[in-house]
């Protein structure tokens, strides 16, 4: 077992023992269920009322997933597998089960009688493209491939439920940026270390960086932290699917990440003309905070901007913002692929320069001002030849008519203001 692996094995490691949540059964819903807090405390059945993913699709770039679970089956697409042979990233055996955890959290729909056994997924009815690659070697393998892969293959949301400690390649860095400019949002977990030294891919521009809360939504002791933690999800006692085992009870950064990219799929199902950055605006401008952290300067080196609340991010009436939303805009001033959002396109307008119709405006008004201010001339040379000096005397002057000249223009609707009410803008 790598270094890596065993890291990840023990930041994510299965928790023994019964899990002491304090609440009453759930007669409706088998054991598996029951213990999936998060479930409850996002409010899921509310949310499914307003959206459940459907439509979208979220690469996850982990282990194979196995879509023959029966809380996945019929949710996961072929996807690709990056480890050595290739093929198809859906037939994973007990040592490649991490994938398979997160797809679940994401889209599992459970099953037996109206699919309430088993583990189901935030966003049940989104789709998993599984892109395989080996997590063992996270720290010699490059994510470049595997990122532009599930761009290329319809992913709107990706998750990256990893971490590895080398130097971001150029590669994976262009590959990031690629992502954006085709509208995807990228998410990565932070890591379980409880170290302020950024892990990869969760620290590259670009990337929504997301770390964990336990129930009483305190930030877990290894989550690991920095300026570049946007989000919080929850992270400890989490119920997924499994496979060497049918379900998996652990701890990690990694299924916060996997909730938050279910949380992005039920927004970019309910509001497909929004952007990438305006989806990651939304669950930013919604997000939570303890008591003793309110009216802090956000986002904060451990909270981020807090933690993410979906059913308010699904309701709330929130301006859309700038297409870049919380995260850094792009070297070449763009963030994604023009078409993609009433927003975007006003922005590509704004960036060819005057449009058209403003050049005709701004000649036609040019004109009638010289139409007027002839006729004038003409008028007051008259009266002169007749009557001599106009009213006032020499150089007395005609009021210009009223609204006359360019009005100021106001703000674009929905603009992101570059200093929300106690919160800096996103970095």
């Amino acid at each position: 077992m790598s270094f890596t692996r065993t890291l990840r094995a023990v930041g994510g490691a299965v928790v023994a023992g019964a899990l002491l949540f304090g609440t009453a059964p759930v007669a409706s819903a088998d054991q598996i269920r029951h213990e999936q807090w998060p479930l409850r405390s996002f409010g899921a059945d509310d949310i499914w009322k307003v959206s459940t993913g459907k439509g979208v699709t979220v690469a996850v770039i982990d282990d194979p997933v196995d879509g023959s679970h029966p809380d996945l089956k019929g949710n996961v697409l072929p996807g690709k597998s990056f480890l050595p042979g290739g093929g198809t990233a859906d037939h994973p055996n007990g040592e490649y089960e991490h994938g398979t955890a997160m797809a679940s959290l994401i889209a599992g729909h459970g099953h037996g009688p109206g699919g309430s056994d088993g583990v189901k997924g935030l966003a049940p009815d989104a789709k998993i493209l599984p892109v395989g690659i080996d997590l063992g070697k996270a720290a010699t393998t490059s994510y470049a491939k595997p990122l532009r892969y599930a761009v290329d293959h319809g992913a709107k949301v990706v998750n990256m439920s990893f971490e590895d400690y080398s130097d971001t390649s150029p590669a994976e860095k262009a590959s990031v940026d690629y992502a954006r400019k085709n509208d995807v949002l990228v998410i990565a977990s932070s890591g379980n270390t409880g170290s302020s030294i950024p892990r990869l891919p969760s620290a590259v521009p670009g990337v929504l960086a997301v770390g964990a809360v336990d129930i009483d939504l305190k930030v877990w002791k290894f989550s690991s932290y920095g300026p570049h933690i946007k989000l919080l999800a929850p992270g400890l006692h989490i119920r997924s699917a499994g496979v060497e085992t049918p379900y998996r009870l652990a701890n990690g950064t990694s299924d916060s990440a996997a909730y938050v990219s279910a949380a992005a799929a039920l927004l970019r199902s309910k509001f497909p003309d929004l952007t990438a950055g305006q989806i990651a605006n939304r669950l930013v401008k919604t997000a939570g905070l303890p008591d003793d952290m309110k009216g802090k300067k956000l986002p904060d080196p451990h909270y981020g901007y807090g933690f993410i609340r979906p059913s308010k991010a699904l309701t709330a009436n929130i301006p859309a913002g700038s297409e870049n939303g919380p995260l850094p805009a792009l070297k070449d001033g763009s963030s994604k692929a023009s078409g993609s959002g009433k927003d975007a396109q006003q922005a590509t307008e704004s960036d060819k320069g005057m449009s058209t119709g403003v050049i005709i405006g701004i000649v036609g008004g040019v004109v009638g001002l010289l139409v007027v201010v002839l006729t004038v001339v003409l008028v007051v040379k008259k009266k002169n030849g007749r009557n001599g000096p106009p009213p006032g005397g020499p150089g007395g002057f005609v009021p210009h008519p009223p609204n006359s000249g360019y009005q100021q223009q106001p703000s674009a609707p929905g603009a992101y203001p570059s200093s929300p009410p106690t919160q800096p803008p996103g970095r």
